[in-house]
């Protein structure tokens, strides 16, 4: 199969995730779509390793992966939080955690 196909999907999954963190307000689904964001950037960084033959673009996943469960571990948190202090569950009024 030719990295070509690879690449053309890694860009179909980050423009879905991009989609969806323009549309949607929900903090939960913007988590979500900036997951496919992350997962289309780690497909493509893999595609350019099988491409050249070289393990750095799989490292690089793997450190991607690694910032991507730090980021979801933190953004449940805020989410828990809110529902905690029965805050609205909207993105554009989530300074009202700052503290």
């Amino acid at each position: 199969m030719d990295v070509v196909w690879f690449l053309v999907l890694s860009a179909f999954i980050f423009c879905i995730g991009a989609a969806g963190v323009i549309v949607r307000r929900d903090p939960l689904v913007i988590l979500l779509c900036l997951e496919l964001m992350l997962n289309g950037g780690n497909l493509a960084l893999i595609a350019f390793a099988r491409m050249h033959g070289g393990e750095a673009g799989q490292i690089f996943a793997l450190i991607v992966m690694v910032i991507a469960a730090c980021e979801v571990t933190i953004g449940l948190g805020m989410i828990v939080a809110m529902y905690r202090n029965r805050l609205r569950i909207d993105v554009d009024e989530m300074s009202e955690l700052r503290g």
